[in-house]
């Protein structure tokens, strides 16, 4: 049976996806092993082969989406984040508007249509504020393991001034605030409200609409979905598995691009606008928008 396949190589995780002919989903994998990992994507992809039951040669087409896309072997096409994680968050949640999706490394506003093609986008990929690196900033200043942070910032009921949104200098910030005798609940509760504020602010550079999904392993926070909605004053659904989307998405095009007959073909007008990562000043970058025609 033919099949398709789906890589999203991201900054901290490896993320794969295989559909069959139907467009069902035959496998998805997840592996964490550091800085755009080549290992770690060979290792996504022999997992999700074995759990299909298929050998690389059934795989009739495949897209690489992610950071480190244009690293993944094997592939036919790449297409960005911005295009694979709307074509993804479509399909797990049709009707979809706006997509948030909320990386390790970075932070997207994604805008589509009915269709769930992408109108328009807003990126902040120039620093690691309110991004996956951001939070575990956060968990390693309030001495607490990633998965008790949602917890640890739901209790929190005083609403303290975070200024610095920067990963670099915000853990001595946080750090100043826990020796002036804060609780460590009202500080993470802080850092959240700050991200989500500054979301809305990312959201706001391709307009507010709903309904409104939210994607990346942040999406697995439930603080940060909470606080985010609250912000938007939406609220806000999140896949199943919100850190496959991209994979997934890169997937249905592989499917979509074999059923038209197309090979080869280079990345969208999306892609080509996608800025360079940078974080010469450590300052929070402008989110970058754009629009595709």
């Amino acid at each position: 049976m033919t099949h398709f396949l789906g890589v999203d190589l991201g900054s901290t995780t490896a993320k794969v996806v295989i559909l069959d002919a139907a467009g069902e989903m035959r496998a998805a994998e997840v592996v964490q092993m550091g800085a755009v990992s080549r290992a770690g994507c060979a290792q996504a992809m022999e997992t999700a082969l074995g759990a299909a039951g298929i050998p690389r040669d059934e795989v009739a087409a495949a897209v690489a989406t992610g950071y480190g896309r244009r690293l993944v072997p094997g592939v036919d096409r790449s297409f960005t984040e911005i295009t694979c994680h709307a074509r993804g968050a479509a399909a797990m949640c049709p009707g979809v508007r706006l997509v948030v999706d909320i990386g390790g490394q970075d932070s997207k506003a994604i805008a589509v249509d009915g269709d769930g093609i992408v109108e328009n986008f807003a990126m902040n990929d120039r620093c690691a504020s309110g991004t996956g690196r951001f939070f575990e900033v956060l968990a390693r200043a309030v001495e607490c393991d990633l998965d008790e942070l949602a917890g640890l910032a739901l209790a929190g009921r005083k609403e303290l001034e975070v200024s610095s949104m920067c990963a670099t200098f915000a853990e001595t910030e946080l750090i100043s605030l826990l020796a002036q005798g804060e609780d460590r609940e009202d500080i993470a509760a802080s850092v959240h409200r700050a991200v989500a504020t500054r979301t809305v602010g990312l959201v706001a550079q391709v307009g507010r609409r709903a309904p409104v999904v939210m994607t990346g392993g942040v999406a697995r926070n439930t603080a940060a979905v909470h606080f985010l909605a609250e912000a938007l004053h939406e609220e806000i659904t999140v896949p199943s598995s919100p850190q496959i989307t991209g994979a997934y998405g890169a997937a249905l095009l592989a499917r979509d691009g074999a059923g038209r007959g197309a090979r080869g073909a280079g990345e969208t007008i999306a892609d080509a606008r996608e800025p360079a990562r940078s974080c010469a000043t450590c300052e929070v970058a402008a989110a970058m928008p754009g629009r595709v025609p």
